[in-house]
Protein backbone atom coordinates (compact mmCIF):
# COMPACT_ATOMS: atom_id res chain seq x y z
CA UNK A 1 0.00 0.00 0.00
CA UNK A 2 1.40 3.33 -1.04
CA UNK A 3 1.67 6.88 0.88
CA UNK A 4 -1.95 7.86 -0.19
CA UNK A 5 -3.52 4.93 -0.06
CA UNK A 6 -2.98 4.95 3.98
CA UNK A 7 -4.29 8.22 3.42
CA UNK A 8 -7.84 7.02 2.76
CA UNK A 9 -7.16 7.20 -1.17
CA UNK A 10 -8.52 3.93 -2.26
CA UNK A 11 -10.11 2.35 -4.93
CA UNK A 12 -13.20 4.65 -5.10
CA UNK A 13 -10.83 7.71 -5.90
CA UNK A 14 -8.42 5.40 -7.54
CA UNK A 15 -11.03 5.02 -10.25
CA UNK A 16 -11.45 8.73 -10.58
CA UNK A 17 -7.51 9.07 -11.34
CA UNK A 18 -7.79 11.71 -15.11
CA UNK A 19 -4.28 9.43 -16.68
CA UNK A 20 -3.44 12.86 -18.77
CA UNK A 21 -2.82 14.56 -16.08
CA UNK A 22 -0.97 12.84 -13.84
CA UNK A 23 1.74 13.85 -16.22
CA UNK A 24 1.79 17.52 -15.07
CA UNK A 25 0.50 16.72 -11.80
CA UNK A 26 0.68 14.57 -7.81
CA UNK A 27 -2.15 13.72 -6.29
CA UNK A 28 -2.45 15.01 -2.60
CA UNK A 29 -4.98 15.96 0.66
CA UNK A 30 -5.95 18.96 1.71
CA UNK A 31 -5.25 18.87 5.32
CA UNK A 32 -5.34 22.41 6.66
CA UNK A 33 -7.59 25.31 5.11
CA UNK A 34 -7.19 28.79 6.57
CA UNK A 35 -8.94 31.28 4.66
CA UNK A 36 -7.15 31.07 1.24
CA UNK A 37 -4.17 29.42 1.72
CA UNK A 38 -3.70 25.42 2.56
CA UNK A 39 -1.71 22.23 3.61
CA UNK A 40 -1.34 19.53 1.80
CA UNK A 41 -0.04 16.13 2.12
CA UNK A 42 1.02 13.55 -0.60
CA UNK A 43 1.19 10.83 2.47
CA UNK A 44 4.94 11.48 2.77
CA UNK A 45 5.13 15.47 3.09
CA UNK A 46 2.98 18.21 4.44
CA UNK A 47 3.29 21.84 1.81
CA UNK A 48 1.74 24.47 1.67
CA UNK A 49 -0.36 25.00 -1.15
CA UNK A 50 -2.34 27.93 -3.19
CA UNK A 51 -5.00 28.47 -5.55
CA UNK A 52 -3.92 28.89 -9.29
CA UNK A 53 -5.71 32.38 -10.65
CA UNK A 54 -7.63 30.48 -13.46
CA UNK A 55 -9.27 28.74 -10.53
CA UNK A 56 -10.17 31.20 -8.35
CA UNK A 57 -11.43 33.43 -11.48
CA UNK A 58 -13.24 30.87 -13.04
CA UNK A 59 -15.02 29.39 -9.47
CA UNK A 60 -18.81 30.32 -8.99
CA UNK A 61 -19.46 29.31 -5.57
CA UNK A 62 -18.15 28.48 -2.33
CA UNK A 63 -18.70 24.74 -3.47
CA UNK A 64 -15.91 24.71 -6.07
CA UNK A 65 -13.27 25.48 -3.74
CA UNK A 66 -11.21 23.17 -1.54
CA UNK A 67 -12.11 21.85 1.85
CA UNK A 68 -10.22 19.68 4.20
CA UNK A 69 -10.51 16.11 3.29
CA UNK A 70 -10.53 17.03 -0.64
CA UNK A 71 -8.17 14.71 -2.76
CA UNK A 72 -6.27 17.62 -5.26
CA UNK A 73 -4.38 17.83 -8.40
CA UNK A 74 -1.49 19.80 -7.70
CA UNK A 75 2.35 20.95 -9.34
CA UNK A 76 4.90 20.98 -6.59
CA UNK A 77 7.64 23.81 -6.93
CA UNK A 78 10.60 25.07 -4.89
CA UNK A 79 12.05 21.33 -3.96
CA UNK A 80 8.11 20.36 -3.06
CA UNK A 81 7.97 23.16 -0.45
CA UNK A 82 5.31 24.81 -2.78
CA UNK A 83 2.43 23.25 -4.56
CA UNK A 84 -0.26 24.67 -6.65
CA UNK A 85 -3.81 23.19 -6.66
CA UNK A 86 -5.29 22.58 -9.99
CA UNK A 87 -8.08 20.90 -9.93
CA UNK A 88 -10.63 18.88 -6.99
CA UNK A 89 -10.64 15.17 -7.38
CA UNK A 90 -14.70 14.12 -7.28
CA UNK A 91 -15.96 14.15 -4.04
CA UNK A 92 -17.35 11.26 -2.11
CA UNK A 93 -19.16 12.90 0.39
CA UNK A 94 -19.06 16.64 1.50
CA UNK A 95 -20.17 17.63 5.06
CA UNK A 96 -21.66 21.41 4.65
CA UNK A 97 -23.80 23.59 6.45
CA UNK A 98 -25.50 27.64 6.33
CA UNK A 99 -22.98 30.42 7.29
CA UNK A 100 -23.75 31.80 10.63
CA UNK A 101 -25.88 34.99 10.29
CA UNK A 102 -27.79 36.74 7.69
CA UNK A 103 -25.32 35.41 4.89
CA UNK A 104 -27.24 32.73 2.30
CA UNK A 105 -24.21 31.21 1.55
CA UNK A 106 -22.57 27.75 1.92
CA UNK A 107 -20.15 26.73 4.54
CA UNK A 108 -17.86 23.99 4.13
CA UNK A 109 -17.03 21.39 6.73
CA UNK A 110 -15.16 18.59 5.43
CA UNK A 111 -15.05 16.52 2.11
CA UNK A 112 -14.75 12.85 1.79
CA UNK A 113 -15.64 11.85 5.56
CA UNK A 114 -16.60 8.00 5.94
CA UNK A 115 -18.08 8.81 9.75
CA UNK A 116 -19.10 11.69 11.17
CA UNK A 117 -18.82 11.05 15.09
CA UNK A 118 -21.23 14.24 16.64
CA UNK A 119 -19.84 14.82 20.27
CA UNK A 120 -22.42 16.09 23.08
CA UNK A 121 -21.41 16.30 26.46
CA UNK A 122 -23.69 14.50 29.20
CA UNK A 123 -23.76 18.03 31.20
CA UNK A 124 -26.19 21.01 30.15
CA UNK A 125 -25.13 20.71 26.46
CA UNK A 126 -27.28 17.62 25.74
CA UNK A 127 -29.92 17.97 23.52
CA UNK A 128 -31.89 16.07 21.71
CA UNK A 129 -33.54 18.65 18.75
CA UNK A 130 -29.19 19.76 18.21
CA UNK A 131 -28.86 15.93 17.77
CA UNK A 132 -31.29 16.23 14.67
CA UNK A 133 -29.98 18.76 13.30
CA UNK A 134 -26.48 16.89 13.18
CA UNK A 135 -28.05 14.40 11.74
CA UNK A 136 -29.75 15.54 9.12
CA UNK A 137 -26.73 17.58 7.75
CA UNK A 138 -25.03 14.14 7.86
CA UNK A 139 -27.86 12.26 6.23
CA UNK A 140 -28.12 14.53 4.09
CA UNK A 141 -24.38 13.77 2.73
CA UNK A 142 -24.43 10.07 3.11
CA UNK A 143 -22.09 9.85 6.10
CA UNK A 144 -22.65 7.09 8.72
CA UNK A 145 -23.09 8.61 11.84
CA UNK A 146 -21.86 7.84 15.32
CA UNK A 147 -22.75 9.79 18.44
CA UNK A 148 -20.00 10.50 21.38
CA UNK A 149 -20.85 11.47 24.85
CA UNK A 150 -18.80 13.10 26.69
CA UNK A 151 -18.10 13.94 30.67
CA UNK A 152 -19.66 10.79 31.70
CA UNK A 153 -18.20 10.98 34.71
CA UNK A 154 -20.20 14.10 35.36
CA UNK A 155 -23.47 12.31 36.37
CA UNK A 156 -24.56 8.34 37.27
CA UNK A 157 -24.90 5.82 35.42
CA UNK A 158 -28.69 5.64 35.47
CA UNK A 159 -28.81 9.01 33.84
CA UNK A 160 -26.68 8.11 31.26
CA UNK A 161 -28.69 5.13 30.43
CA UNK A 162 -31.53 7.08 30.14
CA UNK A 163 -30.26 9.45 27.87
CA UNK A 164 -28.95 6.91 25.85
CA UNK A 165 -32.34 5.66 25.67
CA UNK A 166 -34.17 8.68 24.66
CA UNK A 167 -31.57 8.72 22.02
CA UNK A 168 -32.48 5.60 20.81
CA UNK A 169 -36.16 6.13 21.27
CA UNK A 170 -35.46 8.08 17.73
CA UNK A 171 -31.93 6.83 16.47
CA UNK A 172 -32.67 3.21 16.58
CA UNK A 173 -29.44 1.97 15.05
CA UNK A 174 -26.86 4.19 16.03
CA UNK A 175 -23.70 3.73 17.71
CA UNK A 176 -23.76 5.29 20.39
CA UNK A 177 -20.77 5.09 23.21
CA UNK A 178 -20.36 7.68 26.82
CA UNK A 179 -17.15 8.11 27.81
CA UNK A 180 -14.76 10.63 30.40
CA UNK A 181 -11.39 12.53 29.07
CA UNK A 182 -10.65 11.62 32.49
CA UNK A 183 -10.73 8.36 32.62
CA UNK A 184 -7.71 5.98 30.71
CA UNK A 185 -9.79 2.81 29.93
CA UNK A 186 -12.33 5.18 28.21
CA UNK A 187 -10.33 6.40 25.68
CA UNK A 188 -8.46 2.83 24.93
CA UNK A 189 -11.83 1.62 23.90
CA UNK A 190 -12.62 4.76 21.98
CA UNK A 191 -9.33 4.17 20.20
CA UNK A 192 -10.75 0.99 19.01
CA UNK A 193 -13.74 2.91 16.68
CA UNK A 194 -11.34 4.49 14.54
CA UNK A 195 -10.63 2.18 11.57
CA UNK A 196 -7.23 2.65 9.72
CA UNK A 197 -6.76 5.02 6.43
CA UNK A 198 -10.77 5.75 7.16
CA UNK A 199 -11.56 9.20 7.74
CA UNK A 200 -13.68 10.40 10.60
CA UNK A 201 -15.03 14.24 11.36
CA UNK A 202 -15.60 15.40 14.88
CA UNK A 203 -18.61 17.66 15.20
CA UNK A 204 -19.92 19.24 18.20
CA UNK A 205 -20.60 22.65 20.04
CA UNK A 206 -17.42 24.68 21.73
CA UNK A 207 -17.22 22.71 25.55
CA UNK A 208 -17.85 19.20 24.83
CA UNK A 209 -14.15 17.72 24.81
CA UNK A 210 -13.59 17.43 21.14
CA UNK A 211 -9.77 19.21 21.61
CA UNK A 212 -9.26 17.37 24.64
CA UNK A 213 -10.27 14.01 23.05
CA UNK A 214 -7.92 14.11 20.26
CA UNK A 215 -4.93 15.25 22.58
CA UNK A 216 -5.56 12.17 24.27
CA UNK A 217 -6.11 9.98 20.87
CA UNK A 218 -2.35 11.43 19.80
CA UNK A 219 -0.90 11.26 22.87
CA UNK A 220 0.27 14.85 23.35
CA UNK A 221 -1.24 18.30 23.97
CA UNK A 222 -1.11 19.09 20.16
CA UNK A 223 -4.13 21.54 20.20
CA UNK A 224 -4.94 24.05 23.55
CA UNK A 225 -7.77 24.30 25.28
CA UNK A 226 -9.39 26.87 27.48
CA UNK A 227 -11.37 26.76 30.12
CA UNK A 228 -15.07 26.15 30.30
CA UNK A 229 -16.98 29.40 31.44
CA UNK A 230 -19.16 28.34 34.32
CA UNK A 231 -22.23 30.43 33.52
CA UNK A 232 -23.68 28.54 30.75
CA UNK A 233 -20.93 25.58 30.16
CA UNK A 234 -19.80 26.61 27.01
CA UNK A 235 -15.84 25.89 26.20
CA UNK A 236 -13.39 28.52 24.78
CA UNK A 237 -11.26 26.01 23.07
CA UNK A 238 -8.56 27.56 20.44
CA UNK A 239 -9.72 25.21 17.42
CA UNK A 240 -10.53 28.03 14.65
CA UNK A 241 -9.63 26.30 11.27
CA UNK A 242 -10.25 22.49 10.21
CA UNK A 243 -7.51 19.80 10.24
CA UNK A 244 -6.92 17.08 9.43
CA UNK A 245 -4.51 14.45 11.81
CA UNK A 246 -3.20 10.76 11.20
CA UNK A 247 -3.88 8.66 14.58
CA UNK A 248 -0.77 6.28 14.97
CA UNK A 249 -2.93 3.16 13.77
CA UNK A 250 -3.62 4.93 10.89
CA UNK A 251 -7.25 6.50 10.93
CA UNK A 252 -7.79 9.89 9.73
CA UNK A 253 -9.64 12.41 12.05
CA UNK A 254 -10.95 15.70 10.64
CA UNK A 255 -11.32 18.35 13.59
CA UNK A 256 -13.85 21.37 13.47
CA UNK A 257 -14.03 24.49 15.22
CA UNK A 258 -17.07 24.30 17.55
CA UNK A 259 -20.81 25.42 16.17
CA UNK A 260 -22.84 27.82 17.73
CA UNK A 261 -25.10 27.50 15.00
CA UNK A 262 -26.53 25.07 12.39
CA UNK A 263 -28.41 26.37 9.87
CA UNK A 264 -29.48 24.05 6.71
CA UNK A 265 -29.75 24.70 2.99
CA UNK A 266 -31.59 22.40 0.80
CA UNK A 267 -31.62 19.16 2.94
CA UNK A 268 -34.75 16.96 1.75
CA UNK A 269 -33.23 13.67 1.64
CA UNK A 270 -31.13 14.15 5.11
CA UNK A 271 -35.05 14.98 6.52
CA UNK A 272 -36.49 12.22 5.40
CA UNK A 273 -33.58 9.54 6.74
CA UNK A 274 -33.47 11.24 10.09
CA UNK A 275 -37.45 11.85 10.55
CA UNK A 276 -38.20 8.17 8.93
CA UNK A 277 -40.99 7.63 10.49
CA UNK A 278 -42.52 11.21 9.45
CA UNK A 279 -41.43 10.32 5.92
CA UNK A 280 -43.41 6.89 6.50
CA UNK A 281 -46.28 8.95 7.16
CA UNK A 282 -45.96 11.36 4.93
CA UNK A 283 -47.02 8.89 1.96
CA UNK A 284 -50.25 8.14 3.89
CA UNK A 285 -51.56 12.19 3.71
CA UNK A 286 -54.83 12.58 1.29
CA UNK A 287 -52.19 15.37 -0.19
CA UNK A 288 -49.32 14.65 -1.79
CA UNK A 289 -48.05 18.24 -1.61
CA UNK A 290 -48.99 18.05 2.51
CA UNK A 291 -47.09 20.81 4.31
CA UNK A 292 -48.19 18.42 7.24
CA UNK A 293 -49.17 21.99 9.53
CA UNK A 294 -52.87 22.58 8.87
CA UNK A 295 -54.58 19.86 6.18
CA UNK A 296 -57.06 17.75 6.96
CA UNK A 297 -56.03 14.08 6.02
CA UNK A 298 -52.92 14.82 7.53
CA UNK A 299 -51.32 11.31 8.58
CA UNK A 300 -48.43 12.91 10.09
CA UNK A 301 -50.72 15.61 12.38
CA UNK A 302 -53.29 12.70 13.18
CA UNK A 303 -50.17 10.34 14.61
CA UNK A 304 -48.90 13.69 16.07
CA UNK A 305 -52.68 13.63 17.88
CA UNK A 306 -52.48 10.44 18.97
CA UNK A 307 -49.06 10.56 20.29
CA UNK A 308 -47.09 8.52 18.45
CA UNK A 309 -44.95 11.40 17.49
CA UNK A 310 -44.11 13.39 19.94
CA UNK A 311 -44.23 17.39 20.09
CA UNK A 312 -41.00 18.59 20.55
CA UNK A 313 -39.83 15.66 17.49
CA UNK A 314 -42.63 17.12 14.92
CA UNK A 315 -41.62 21.39 15.84
CA UNK A 316 -38.23 20.55 15.33
CA UNK A 317 -38.77 19.11 11.68
CA UNK A 318 -41.51 21.24 10.98
CA UNK A 319 -38.94 24.36 11.75
CA UNK A 320 -35.89 22.84 9.60
CA UNK A 321 -37.99 22.06 6.80
CA UNK A 322 -39.32 25.67 6.89
CA UNK A 323 -35.35 26.77 7.30
CA UNK A 324 -34.53 24.48 4.28
CA UNK A 325 -36.89 26.09 1.82
CA UNK A 326 -36.47 29.69 2.92
CA UNK A 327 -33.03 29.04 2.63
CA UNK A 328 -32.69 26.99 -0.46
CA UNK A 329 -35.01 29.75 -2.28
CA UNK A 330 -32.92 32.80 -0.91
CA UNK A 331 -29.61 30.55 -2.32
CA UNK A 332 -30.79 30.23 -5.78
CA UNK A 333 -32.54 33.72 -6.07
CA UNK A 334 -29.13 34.63 -5.25
CA UNK A 335 -26.61 32.73 -7.54
CA UNK A 336 -29.12 34.05 -10.18
CA UNK A 337 -28.01 37.14 -9.10
CA UNK A 338 -24.67 36.82 -9.35
CA UNK A 339 -24.69 35.03 -12.88
CA UNK A 340 -27.03 38.49 -13.65
CA UNK A 341 -24.38 40.35 -12.64
CA UNK A 342 -21.21 38.14 -13.91
CA UNK A 343 -22.94 38.54 -17.13
CA UNK A 344 -23.60 42.47 -16.95
CA UNK A 345 -19.56 42.85 -16.39
CA UNK A 346 -18.77 40.36 -19.35
CA UNK A 347 -20.74 42.53 -21.36
CA UNK A 348 -19.01 45.45 -20.21
CA UNK A 349 -15.83 44.50 -20.65
CA UNK A 350 -16.33 43.47 -23.75
CA UNK A 351 -17.86 46.51 -24.91
CA UNK A 352 -15.42 48.08 -23.39
CA UNK A 353 -12.14 46.80 -24.95
CA UNK A 354 -14.30 46.57 -28.42
CA UNK A 355 -14.60 50.66 -28.18
CA UNK A 356 -10.86 50.94 -27.24
CA UNK A 357 -9.85 49.31 -30.63
CA UNK A 358 -11.75 51.95 -32.50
Amino acid sequence: MNSIEKFGFDKWFQDKIDLSKMTDYQIARVITVNKNSFVVSNGKNDIYAELTGKYLFNSDSVLDFPTVGDWVYVQLFDDDSLAIIHEIFPRRSLLKRKTSGKKIEYQLIAANIDTAIIMQSLDSNFNLRRLERYLVMINESNITPVIFLSKSDLIGLPEIESKINDIYKIIPDIKIIAFSNNNLSDIENIRTHFTPSETFCLLGSSGVGKTTLLNNLIHQELYKTQPIREKDGRGRHTTSRRELIVLENGAIVVDSPGMRELGIISIESGLDDTFNEIAELSSQCRYTDCTHTIEEGCAVLEALEEEIISKERYQNYIKMYKESLYHEMSYFEKRQKDKKFGKFIHTYMKNKNGSNRT
